[in-house]
């Protein structure tokens, strides 16, 4: 449970990291960049996967099958 927890807040640190990144470099537009060139840039760039990262990240901890304490009988 506790490390379910610590890892959703590692992944919610790392969308927020990407994401923050990602309106940055919206001032590449003042600079003439089109929406093709914005995207390329975007690919080769570390700091906009992590975006990508942290939300694969959360949908583990989301949807993932945590342990069951219940028994059968």
């Amino acid at each position: 449970m506790l490390f379910r927890l610590l890892f959703g807040v590692f992944g919610f640190f790392l969308m927020v990291v990407g994401f923050c990144y990602l309106i940055i470099y919206i001032n590449l537009f003042s600079f003439g960049y089109t929406i093709d060139e914005y995207f390329s840039y975007l690919v080769t760039r570390y700091e906009c996967w992590l975006l990508i990262v942290g939300i694969v990240i959360e949908i583990f901890v989301i949807f993932g099958k945590g342990k069951s304490n219940v028994k059968c009988l």
